[in-house]
């Protein structure tokens, strides 16, 4: 059995570890509100945008502008969302894996430019000697839309200049603090309206179709990563909220349990002291 001072020492080390998880489980819930709200709100608008898009698209041919031309896809850009920061339970682990079911999936047949937010994703990648077409390190603290822009100007150029034929992105996607999923989204080509959606609305615009397509068509793009953006964040935070209520939960119980052993040695060596002075006593007699 450990002794008194090795317990002692064992439950002050727990005990400050727990008060460190209990205010990153603070702080991490205090931006989840704030990253929940952005969520909520920038959902109908990207939906909103996506469909009017759609419709606009569904009423012209794929040569009346180049993002919505569809190519045999040859090369494909893959824009992964990872943290920079661990202790967030397995939200990168997930990610990972599900990036790496991409490339096992597509890449015999296609080539994968691999773009990575995040040093977690980055440095996993690094390790196992994976080419990292983009990596973009100590951004999460950029105003999301600033990154969005240059991040959607990026996958723009690639696929206009014919360097991709198609741009994906993988989030986690928010449902609740206790659920996030991981999510392959495709952002380029923008894609046409399909069969059995619906009659499209009759709208009327000005200056034309094409005008507004060449305006809004790479503005869906950055809206698509904008949204991505929020969501990723809004999953990380409930992700290391989660984890770390966890952890403080353990460690409360680690704590009990160690307590309990500490009172049995305590009284273990007490007993002993005591048979030892009973024992003097009667051989004095």
């Amino acid at each position: 059995m450990a002794t008194l001072k090795a317990i002692r020492k064992r439950i002050g080390s727990i005990r400050n570890t727990q008060q460190i998880t209990k205010a990153m489980k603070m702080v991490s819930a205090a931006k989840l509100r704030r990253a929940q709200e952005a969520v909520l709100q920038a959902r109908p608008y990207a939906e909103k945008m996506a469909a009017l898009l759609k419709n606009l698209s569904g009423r012209v041919s794929a040569e009346a502008h180049p993002l919505l031309m569809e190519r045999e896809e040859k090369r494909v850009v893959l824009l992964l969302l990872t943290a920079d920061r661990g202790l967030c339970g397995g939200y990168n682990a997930n990610l990972i894996r599900a990036a790496e079911g991409f490339l096992r999936n597509h890449g015999q047949e296609k080539q994968i430019h691999l773009a990575i937010v995040g040093r977690k994703g980055v440095d996993y990648f690094r390790r196992r000697k994976v080419e990292i077409a983009d990596r973009y390190l100590n951004v999460w603290n950029k105003p999301p839309q600033e990154l969005a822009a240059g991040l959607a100007e990026k996958a723009t150029s690639r696929f206009l200049q014919e360097e991709a034929d198609g741009v994906y992105v993988l989030y986690s996607r928010f449902r609740s603090a206790l659920s996030q999923v991981p999510t392959v989204e495709r952002l380029i080509p923008v894609t046409a309206a399909g069969e059995g959606e619906g009659q499209p609305t009759e709208y009327l615009f000005e200056p034309g179709v094409e005008a507004l397509l060449s305006s809004l068509l790479p503005k869906v793009v950055e809206v698509g990563i904008y949204r991505a953006l929020l969501e990723a964040s809004a999953s990380e935070h409930g992700a290391r909220m989660t984890a770390m209520d966890s952890a403080t939960t353990n460690a409360a119980e680690m704590i009990s349990s160690l307590t309990l052993q500490m009172n049995r040695a305590r009284q273990a060596s007490i007993t002993k002291e005591l048979m030892e002075v009973v024992s003097t006593a009667e051989a004095l007699k």
